[in-house]
């Protein structure tokens, strides 16, 4: 990954028209296939899965259908692989040592990192976001749904830790990721390569943004508490001290008193 000298990040021509890499005759099949599913993937995303056939993926990628059979038997198949790419690279952005040591606060708020950059940088990333699973077979929605359940689960389960360890405040969790998983999927409707902020840059924005508000504030209980109860004696103690012109007058009346008195 460069930069350009504005300081954005430029990305992968192969990602834009990774057609064009399927074309070179040298290339392994592997690497075809992979070109496959990236040409498939950024269709998607332009039309939309319905509107996405086999034989304009075909076109796209300038092969007859019956070679393009040979990397992947339907679009189905093309679009559970699309998922599990996705995933996959939401899940490499978070480093073995995190995940293990961590509390459950900074798994959170790296994971909710880890998955916006994934939907600004990559295509894969960008279809778990964006692809509506509506138009898919019974079987494999159920597939799909799987996959994306993954998301979830860990979302929850670091938020459930969190709160075990004392690092998240006490919430539903299951509304909490539920909350942070659509903002993040809402970024790839807004997105646009080239703008003023890096993926990086959005990654961590919104990593603060979604987080703090689960974030246990415990130095500053104590604070607020004493700030109140300090409060609450200054109010008690203006209350009770005598305004100026009510002593004057209780000492006017007091002389008058010893006057009389006298």
């Amino acid at each position: 990954m460069t930069c350009d000298n504005r300081g954005m990040v430029k990305r992968p021509k192969i990602a834009m028209e990774p057609w064009k890499s399927f074309q070179v005759r040298k290339r392994n099949p592997n690497e075809k296939r992979d070109a496959v599913l990236l040409t498939a993937a950024h269709l998607f995303l332009e039309q939309g899965y319905r509107r996405t056939s086999m034989s304009e993926l075909a076109k796209r990628l300038n092969i007859t259908k019956p070679a393009l059979y040979y990397y992947f038997h339907n679009k189905e198949e093309i679009v559970v692989e699309c998922y599990r790419r996705g995933i996959a690279v939401i899940e490499a952005g978070l480093g073995d040592a995190l995940v293990s040591h961590a509390a459950g606060f900074d798994k959170v708020k790296a994971y909710v990192e880890a998955y916006a950059t994934a939907v600004v940088l990559h295509e894969f990333g960008r279809c778990v976001a964006m692809l509506d699973d509506g138009a898919l077979s019974a079987t494999t929605r159920r597939e799909v749904r799987s996959l994306k359940r993954r998301i979830d689960e860990t979302l929850r389960g670091y938020i459930e830790e969190g709160m075990k360890d004392g690092s998240i405040a006490n919430c539903n969790a299951k509304i909490a990721a539920f909350a942070i998983a659509g903002a993040i999927n809402w970024i790839g409707t807004w997105y646009q390569p080239g703008g003023p902020l890096s993926a990086a840059e959005i990654g961590e924005q919104f990593s603060l943004l979604l987080t703090e508000g689960l974030h246990r504030q415990v130095a500053r209980a104590p604070e607020r508490k004493a700030a109140q109860v300090d409060s609450s004696k200054t109010a008690m103690v203006a209350l009770a001290r005598p305004k100026p012109q009510a002593l004057s007058r209780s000492r006017a009346n007091g002389k008058h008193d010893r006057g009389h008195v006298e």
